[in-house]
């Protein structure tokens, strides 16, 4: 991405102020025209040298190629530089590097702009083996690389991550003088920087620091490695930050997971007037994803169409993906219908967020016009698919899907897939069939998966099982805190209230504690977090108010705190006011006091939602007539009216 401030990266012809000779025939076999092909081989015979080449340097597909080859080779001029530099061009660019590299095979003595040439198709297409490799061909034929070459291969090493290789490239650049090219110098700090040499990447950077291009490759190399910090102190100091600087800096807090900081930068960007790009804008989405926050999403949204920013496959993926995990699926859908291009990708993301949204027969009917459009599944897919069969109890469909994918696709089963399926037996009560599929599987099962069992033994009250299943989890070292809490629930579901004290004092002993629960709610279009017990806000006073408040309408609604679910060794008033401040209940708190009545209220969570706040937010969605919308980490809830949309399984 940094190095797209490189401009256009076409290579110029070397040869626009050269002449040669036609020299031998080609000598391997003849293409034949395709059928489609564009070009009339008739018409290519009166044609001179300069307008077949302008031919080639317009053919947009393979097939306008072979016709012009095809004629080259009956005239004799299949060895012509000019003609083979543009035809290695022109096949790089139609994405058929595979008949790139046969027209160089049977090329007599190639120069270095026809290695040049093939090399940066190589990298193109991601073939940066080969590149690597044709490089050392030609050092072997004695032919010495130009700058251009030099930094195209340095771009190999460093996709390749081939440290060793990218070295003695660096050392060859600068026996030739080459290395304080401005290019090879940006390449040869890529190259360190995506190998995670930070220290050489520096020594090159700081030859350069006054160069936003430079500034930005330091930027994602820190990145890369989760120096955030560092990434931030190299941004800082860039006087004039252009469009890829910025973005280089957002994407790096993306990928570190510092949604806030990342929307901040982009306030920040905004606020220089430096317009974003589409791929500011899917770094920007990725965020909103994260956090749930759907008023900024809608704001970039708005702001593409304002600004006619194309909604390519690129970006109509990333706002679907942005709309179905904010939960605003019709918007998603919107998206969807308005895209005229799409991929697997956007009809993966499409299913999953129908499916993460309680959408499973609509996720099914996508996935059934998919294939009858011809668009092959991939694992991603079936995953999609298969987790709308459980969340909507579609059993037998499950496992039509599931044994279709190998029969039918050729896409062999995955540990997610079976986690799917088990998933899917636990929901409806099959316990021993999900415990049977687990045995018989030619992989090992993950604690996700055993987790999700455990989960299932919790429902339907299986104590034998859930025992069963949390040794397995045990033996293996697989057992954590979330172990171990279920483990409790699945004793104090059944009663066994001294079992599951046991269970507790054993979590305590190994030192193992419940992960922070973190829920945030967007208002105003900003973000505001919350932790259990969080006194941090500057609302806290009016957020307690509330709690205290609805604390007394669940009461005189029926509810009935469930104690067990708290772990400490405390009193039950004290268990009872540690179920009341969990983080969604505090986030939900501050929606209800910030917004107007009727409001949507929408909270996301970083981890399951507890069966005690599950049943408080369903009878507090009744008592306020609020509709409330809780991403956790399973899926979407939609509370209304006493009820949620997962009912009551998660």
């Amino acid at each position: 991405m940094a190095l797209a401030q490189l401009g256009n990266s076409t290579m110029p012809c070397p040869y626009a102020s050269m002449t040669f000779a036609a020299s031998l025939p080609f000598s391997g076999p003849s293409p034949k025209p395709h059928p489609n092909s564009n070009s009339n081989p008739k018409s290519l015979k009166s044609l001179d040298q300069k307008q077949i080449i302008s031919l080639l340097q317009r053919s947009k597909h393979i097939n306008q190629v072979l016709p012009i080859h095809a004629q080259l080779i009956r005239n004799g001029h299949s060895q012509d530089p000019f003609m083979v530099f543009e035809l290695l061009r022109s096949c790089s660019k139609c994405h058929a590097i595979d008949y790139a590299s046969r027209i160089f095979q049977y090329t007599h003595n190639p120069n270095v702009y026809l290695y040049t040439a093939l090399i940066d198709g190589f990298v193109s297409s991601g073939n940066y083996f080969d590149a690597i490799q044709l490089y050392s061909r030609m050092l072997h034929d004695s032919i010495l690389p130009d700058n251009y070459l030099m930094a195209s291969i340095l771009k190999a090493c460093g996709s390749q991550l081939a440290l060793r290789e990218g070295r003695e490239v660096h050392s060859r650049a600068l026996k030739l003088g080459l290395s304080s090219n401005r290019l090879v110098r940006l390449r040869i700090m890529e190259l360190y920087g995506k190998c995670g040499e930070l220290g050489d990447a520096r020594r090159v950077f700081e030859e350069m620091p006054e160069d936003v291009v430079a500034s930005t490759v330091m930027i994602s190399s820190y990145s890369d490695q989760g120096l955030v910090e560092e990434a931030g102190a190299v941004f800082s100091r860039v006087r004039r930050k252009d469009t890829v600087c910025w973005t280089a800096m957002i994407d790096g807090f993306v990928r570190n997971e510092e949604m806030n900081r990342a929307l901040e930068a982009f306030r920040g960007m905004q606020g220089e007037n430096v317009r974003p790009n589409e791929f500011t804008i899917v770094c920007v989405l990725s965020a909103c994803s994260q956090l749930g926050a759907l008023e900024i999403g809608r704001w970039v949204h708005s702001y593409m169409r304002k600004f006619e920013i194309e909604l390519n496959l690129f970006v109509g993926n990333a706002l679907i993906n942005m709309y179905s995990r904010c939960g605003s699926i019709d918007e998603a859908q919107t998206v969807f219908d308005e895209m005229k291009d799409r991929d697997v990708i956007t009809y993966n993301t499409m299913i999953s967020g129908l499916s993460m949204n309680g959408k499973s027969r609509q996720a099914i009917e996508l996935f059934r016009v998919m294939i009858g459009r011809r668009l092959r599944p991939t694992n991603v897919t079936f995953v999609g698919v298969l987790n709308a069969c459980s969340h909507g109890g579609l059993v037998d469909f499950g496992f039509k899907i599931f044994h279709s994918m190998t029969r039918d696709y050729g896409v062999e089963p995955q540990i997610e897939h079976y986690g799917c399926m088990v998933d899917l037996l636990g929901r409806v009560g099959r316990l021993e069939e999900a415990y049977d599929l687990i045995r018989t599987m030619k992989m090992t099962p993950d604690h996700i998966m055993l987790g999700t069992l455990l989960s299932a033994c919790k429902m339907h009250k299986n104590l034998e099982l859930g025992e069963q299943v949390a040794k397995v989890l045990e033996d293996r070292g697989q057992a954590d805190s979330g172990t171990y809490v279920l483990l409790s629930h699945v004793y104090a579901s059944s009663g066994k209230w001294k079992e599951a004290a046991q269970v507790r004092a054993k979590m305590k002993e190994a030192g193992m504690q419940k992960e922070p629960g973190c829920s945030s709610i967007e208002v105003n279009n900003e973000i505001h977090e919350f932790l259990l017990g969080d006194l941090r806000h500057p609302r806290k006073e009016r957020i307690y108010e509330k709690l205290e408040e609805l604390n007394r309408l669940l009461r005189l609604e029926g509810y009935h705190p469930e104690k067990e679910v708290v772990l400490q060794d405390i009193e039950d008033g004290e268990k009872e006011w540690a179920l009341a401040i969990h983080s969604e209940r505090l986030a939900i708190c501050y929606g209800l006091i910030s917004t107007e009545p009727c409001t949507v209220i929408r909270v996301m969570k970083n981890l399951r939602v507890c069966y005690d706040c599950h049943s408080a937010i369903k009878l507090i969605a009744k008592i306020t007539r609020r509709k409330v919308v809780v991403r956790d980490r399973n899926r979407f809830h939609y509370f209304e009216n006493g009820a949620c949309s997962c009912g009551d399984y998660w």
